[in-house]
């Protein structure tokens, strides 16, 4: 049984980054990108450490497959280009998580029927206009661990944990607390 899943596991990771690396030929993958939502740019909520300023999650790329759909590498460099600062074992910048994000609303029952799929933390957009959230909507994140390694946490190292390939269930989970767009 453990053989079994750890082979679905590794087929998992394969495809996705065959998948990936298709759509890369397409489009190229971009940090701090602008991702369309309802017509509007917005940022990944995160640090100004994109080209020209621009917000993200810390050592993500990613490129936006539809107007739902956005999938991305998240590598093992932080904000400004900071030296391992998701693992202290892996080699630096390499590759730790293939992501998958589905842009969609918060709900307990959505919440919980995309934890049973592995999206189990999600990130706020802001408005590349005026720096306000979006009123409604998020981007939920499936990482997919492409190795083992310790995960440290980045900026909240109380969410450190060991980390096997597949679907990292244990990924700052945030899915259970609702969105409440605010302002800043």
């Amino acid at each position: 049984m453990k053989v079994r899943r750890y082979a679905v596991t590794v087929g998992i990771i394969f495809a996705m980054v065959a998948l990936l690396g298709a759509i890369a030929g397409a489009d190229e993958f971009e940090h701090g990108i602008k991702v369309k939502v309802d017509g509007k740019d917005y940022y990944f909520v995160g640090p100004a450490d994109g080209p020209g300023g621009a917000k993200d999650v810390p050592g993500h790329d990613w490129v936006q497959l539809g107007p739902n759909e956005v999938v991305g590498y998240h590598y093992n460099t932080g904000p400004m280009g900071k030296a391992k600062w998701w693992s202290s074992d892996a080699e630096d910048g390499a590759l730790l998580f293939v992501v998958h994000a589905i842009i969609d609303t918060w709900s307990l029952p959505k919440a919980a029927a995309y934890f049973s799929k592995g999206y189990i933390h999600y990130h706020e957009f802001e408005s590349v206009e005026d720096g306000k959230l979006h009123p409604t909507k998020v981007v939920w994140l499936r990482h997919v661990a492409v190795a083992s390694f310790n995960f440290d946490g980045g900026p909240m190292p109380q969410m450190g944990h060991k980390v096997s390939p597949g679907v990292d269930y244990e990924f700052m989970p945030n899915w259970k607390k609702p969105y409440k767009a605010e302002t800043h």
